[in-house]
């Protein structure tokens, strides 16, 4: 029997602009230190905002956390929801990754354009917009 795995969903806010090229690296770094520690998951960033989901053994989630919390490239991490698995997500990404960029036009009734609600005092709002995104994510890279 394996054992049992972890996943967290949190927001943060980036301190400082994070263009392609610091995405880049972030996620090159991100990628390397996940795969040596059996993570995966996804990360969306948009405007200034990051939306992470975090899975693996608990005690390398829970270390992960510790240096999210303290790294300073960005802050007001907000943990959205923390869950034990029976099975991984995002198997195949030691960090999946989408950019989610600005339109220009008005974007449809229903269209997710912030993270907003994610930080919603409303803790069942904040766990159902997690749910989506995740779906959204798996959806989208299953169809690339």
């Amino acid at each position: 029997m394996s054992a049992p795995l972890t996943a967290v969903s949190y927001v943060s806010r980036a301190v400082e602009e994070f263009d392609d090229a610091r995405l880049a690296d972030l996620l090159a770094q991100s990628r390397r230190s996940n795969h040596e520690h059996d993570l995966s998951g996804m990360l969306l960033h948009r405007r200034g905002r990051f939306f992470q989901v975090l899975e693996g053994p608990k005690d390398a989630v829970d270390e992960l956390m510790t240096k999210i919390r303290r790294d300073s490239r960005h802050d007001e991490v907000r943990v959205l929801l923390t869950e034990q698995i029976e099975e991984r997500r995002f198997n195949e990404w030691t960090m999946g990754y989408e950019p989610i960029g600005v339109t220009s036009t008005p974007v449809p009734e229903g269209f997710r354009d912030t993270f907003d609600d994610l930080e919603s005092d409303d803790d069942d709002a904040s766990i159902r917009a997690v749910r989506e995104l995740t779906v959204w994510f798996r959806a989208r890279t299953a169809a690339a």
